[in-house]
Order: C-alpha cells, then sequence, then structure tokens
C-alpha cells in the first residue's frame, strides 16, 4: 500500500482521510505515495487549533520570544537544506540546483520576517489638541489562511508564514496536493526551531478544503499564490465572506530587447529566465520582443544555439539543465499550445515535442521548444504556457513594444535590455507592470521590497514581500487618550465636533 501523505494539525502528524489522491515523482512518472485530502471537519479542527489558547498566548507574545524561534527557524533550513532540497525535487521535478536555489530564497524571506518589530510599528503624535496625545499600534489579525502553488513548494510559504507567524498571527495552510511532502517538512522544522503546537497547521487537500477555509468564519485573511482562474475566485468568496485576500496570480512577462544592447548577454538571459524550472515559474519570461528586424535574426540564431545545448533529465542529475513538468496533465496542456500555436501560423524554431528521457520513458518532460513570429491574436500570446514552449514576437520600435506589453491583460513582470539610459527611463515610467527588470531578465525582488503584479496578475491591494506583507497580517488600532490635571469641576458640555 502506498504511503499517505497527511494533515498537520495541533503539532501532530494526522493520517486518516476519507479521500486521497496520487502523489507522482515528475521524473519517473511513478507513483510514490497518496496524499489526503481533508474536508470541512478536518479544516474546522485545523481552525480550532490556530484559535486556541496556545494561538492566543502567542499573538500576545513579546517579540523577542517570537523572533527566538524565526532565528532557530533559519538556523534549522541552513541546516536542512540538502534533505529539503531532495524532497522538493523527487516531488516538483526541478533539479537539486534549482529546489536549493529555491531554499536559499526562503532562507532570506524568513530572514526578513526578524524585521517584524520594525515593520509593524505604529505612529504617536504629541498634544494634537487640548492635551489629547494620539498614537497608532499595528496587532496581528489572527487565523491566516495560506493557499500556495507547486511550483515553489518551500519558498512561497516561507516569505508567507514567517512574516505572519512572526507578527504573532497563526496559520491553517493548504499547500498543493502534488507536492505535500515538503509542508510537512516544514512543519517539522517549525516545532523544531521551538514554535508552540496550534500556531502552524497543514489541511492537504483540493477545492473541498480552499471552499471550507474561505466560508470559515474564524480564519481573517487569506494569502493566495496560484493560477489566474483560481486566484479570482479565491479573492471573489473570500472577500465575499468579509476575508482580507491578497491573491498573487499568472504572469506573461515580456523581454523587450533594443538594437543597441548586448545581444550575447541578451540571449543568455532569455534563455536562462525563460526555460529555468521547466518554465514553471510565474515570472519566467514568456516572450521575446526584439525591436527591428536585424535585432530579431540575430538574437533568434544566438537564442537557437544556446537553446539547443540545454540537457533535460531527472531532478537529481547533476548535469541536467532543467527537469521534467509536474504532471501528465501539465504536458499534455503544454504540448496542446504548442500545436494549437503553429496551426495559427507561428514557426517552429525547435521541437522539443518529442523528447523521451532515455532512462525514464514515463517522465513527464518536454524539450525546450522555440517559436518565431508569435502575434498577439493568438492564444500562446494571450494564455500562460507553464512548461518549456517560449515565443518571439516581433516589433518595430519601442513605442509598439510598450503598447503591446501593456495590452496584455497580466502585469507581473517586464523586461527591457538596452545600453540606453533614457530608453531604460521611458520603458519604467510607461510599463504597467508590478515588477520591471533593467538588464535584469528575471525582476524578483529580495524580500524587503515589496512583490506583486498588476492587472490580472494580482487580486488585492496586498504585496506578497516586504513591508505591505507585513501590513496585511496585521490590523491598525488608534487611540485618542487624555489624561486631565486632578482638579474640582468638570469640563464644559459641547456638542460641536472637534477637538479642543
Amino acid at each position: 500500500m502506498a504511503q499517505l501523505i497527511g494533515h498537520y494539525i495541533s503539532g501532530k502528524h494526522i493520517v486518516e482521510t476519507q479521500r486521497s489522491g496520487p502523489i507522482f515523482n515528475p521524473s519517473t512518472g511513478e507513483e510514490i505515495a497518496q496524499c489526503a485530502y481533508g474536508d470541512v471537519i478536518t479544516v474546522n479542527q485545523a481552525v480550532q487549533a490556530a484559535s486556541s489558547l496556545n494561538a492566543q498566548k502567542w499573538s500576545k507574545a513579546s517579540h523577542a520570544s517570537r523572533l527566538q524561534v524565526i532565528y532557530k527557524l533559519r538556523e534549522l533550513m541552513i541546516a536542512k537544506t540538502e534533505e529539503l532540497a531532495e524532497i522538493i525535487g523527487r516531488e516538483h521535478g526541478k533539479t537539486i540546483a534549482d529546489a536549493k536555489g529555491e531554499i536559499g530564497r526562503a532562507i532570506e524571506g524568513i530572514e526578513f520576517a526578524c524585521n517584524a518589530p520594525q515593520v509593524t510599528k505604529g505612529e504617536y503624535a504629541r498634544n494634537v489638541a487640548g492635551d489629547i496625545d494620539v498614537f497608532s499600534v499595528r496587532v496581528p489579525v489572527g487565523v491566516i489562511g495560506c493557499i500556495t502553488p507547486f511550483n515553489f513548494p518551500i519558498m512561497i510559504p516561507a516569505v508567507m508564514m514567517a512574516m505572519a507567524v512572526s507578527i504573532g498571527n497563526s496559520i491553517v495552510w493548504k499547500p498543493s496536493e502534488k507536492v505535500p511532502s515538503a509542508a510537512l517538512f516544514f512543519a517539522n522544522l517549525w516545532k523544531e526551531a521551538g514554535l508552540p503546537d496550534d500556531i502552524f497547521n497543514i489541511v492537504q487537500g483540493d477545492k473541498v478544503v480552499v471552499d471550507a477555509m474561505l466560508e470559515h468564519p474564524e480564519i481573517s485573511a487569506i494569502s493566495f499564490v496560484g493560477s489566474t482562474q483560481i486566484g479570482e475566485y479565491v479573492y471573489q468568496k473570500g472577500t465575499s465572506h468579509n476575508k482580507r485576500v491578497a491573491a498573487f496570480t499568472g504572469g506573461k512577462n515580456h523581454m523587450v530587447v533594443m538594437p543597441d544592447a548586448d545581444l550575447e548577454a541578451a540571449a543568455n538571459a532569455f534563455v536562462s529566465a525563460g526555460f529555468g524550472s521547466a518554465s514553471q515559474r510565474c515570472m519566467a519570461v514568456s516572450l521575446l520582443l526584439p525591436v527591428g528586424v536585424e535585432t530579431a535574426e540575430k538574437l533568434r540564431e544566438l537564442i537557437i544555439t544556446k537553446t539547443k545545448a540545454l540537457k533535460m533529465g531527472a531532478y537529481n542529475d547533476e548535469s541536467a539543465d532543467f527537469g521534467a513538468v509536474i504532471s501528465s496533465q501539465s504536458k499534455q496542456s503544454v504540448l496542446k499550445a504548442i500545436d494549437q500555436c503553429i496551426e495559427d501560423g507561428a514557426e517552429l524554431l525547435l521541437d522539443g515535442r518529442s523528447y523521451q528521457h532515455p532512462e525514464y520513458k514515463n517522465g513527464y518532460y518536454i524539450g525546450p521548444t522555440l517559436l518565431d513570429h508569435v502575434t498577439t491574436d493568438m492564444d500562446f500570446y494571450k494564455q500562460e504556457v507553464f512548461g518549456p514552449a517560449r515565443g518571439i514576437l516581433r516589433v518595430n520600435s519601442l513605442d509598439e513594444a510598450i503598447a503591446v506589453t501593456n495590452s496584455h491583460e497580466f502585469g507581473n513582470g517586464s523586461v527591457i535590455f538596452t545600453r540606453d539610459g533614457k530608453t531604460a527611463h521611458r520603458f519604467f515610467t510607461e510599463i504597467e507592470s508590478g515588477m520591471i527588470g533593467i538588464n535584469v531578465p528575471v525582476p524578483l525582488p529580495v524580500s524587503y521590497f515589496n512583490f506583486g503584479g498588476l492587472r490580472r496578475s494580482k487580486f488585492g491591494e496586498s504585496h506578497l514581500y516586504g513591508p505591505d506583507a507585513a501590513r496585511f497580517y496585521t490590523k491598525l488600532k488608534t487611540m485618542s487618550q487624555k489624561w486631565p490635571e486632578q482638579i474640582e469641576g468638570h469640563q464644559e458640555i459641547s456638542l460641536a465636533f472637534k477637538i479642543t
């Protein structure tokens, strides 16, 4: 019987379940375990734990005592990097090197959570009028519901939850059912770091669990990362139940290359940012927009040569540049997108559809695929393709490049390669994307800057990283106070709407 990956509630692993689904190793295509699927009862148990006396004590604990746990968590993440990278790679399919990179960014997010006392400080004004002082404080929201995607099993959860917990909140987390084991490993690290039971809870599952979280009256906020379709659903349903919701969704990130750019550097950037992690990143470069025919022809040849040199392999193959996509369904979706793009008139430059790993013939591999002459009316342009198929969309000017980029429904990230400062400044000023790169292919900010897209790449006004995330996990209380002298008599009655 296959191993059952269960839930984590009140500091205990729970494996009982009425429903479950398979977990695969994408590198081999083999089923390696079953993931328990929770229900309304499971979510209620987790929320009850997250609302317990332990959780209330945690919310009132000193910054110093909470930060001791965060410091220890950081040490454990560093010490356990090798073990955690193996778990991520086996269930996700990304290479060990890529998994270690993800863990490094997770640690960076944990380090920023150590700044919780600084980024949640309130304000104070003395004697605003009549010896009245006014001050504000930020306090924990309460129970935070976290819903995270398969493509970053540890980085996104760590960034979300380290800050939320550091501030004094408790967690109910639904990881992707495709990669559940890293979540349980993370839970064990929290416990070893000294986090009291009940603060950190995991309910594995599917839409049943998501809906139960969105409807539960004791979950005050929902933090989500995933597809646009589901993110919009989470935002609309969550807010209809009076929750604050931050939903970070899809992207179709454009990379503009000007004629004056270092084309060798631009080609390297496009290949690395486009095909890393089998292109399963919301910040991956999806489309190359070379400006002018000469730029397009030169870049095309450079990119073909560099892309041909990429090697696919199993997650534990040290020589592999990237691995398999997450599932058989994902592979079929990417293949369908490529077929449709060719049918719509694009030129196929590199075809990875028939790639098969010599040892793991059932693995979910797609070779790097490159298409030229993509146009804005093609589905390949309009939709996020979560797999190693990238496109070239030719433009004649910077004006056209900006117009094309801004016309897309997504506004996650946009990049330009140029040597001209005026061009770069204009691009930054006019592009409607949340994250912009100037000669930087993946403009993913460090954890102490805010992260989030525009348009349909984000629902809600918060951000995933940075000070704005800390504000999302807190609510503001403002106090006006006056301490009159102890004298006989009383203040006269006044019905005027003013401060005296």
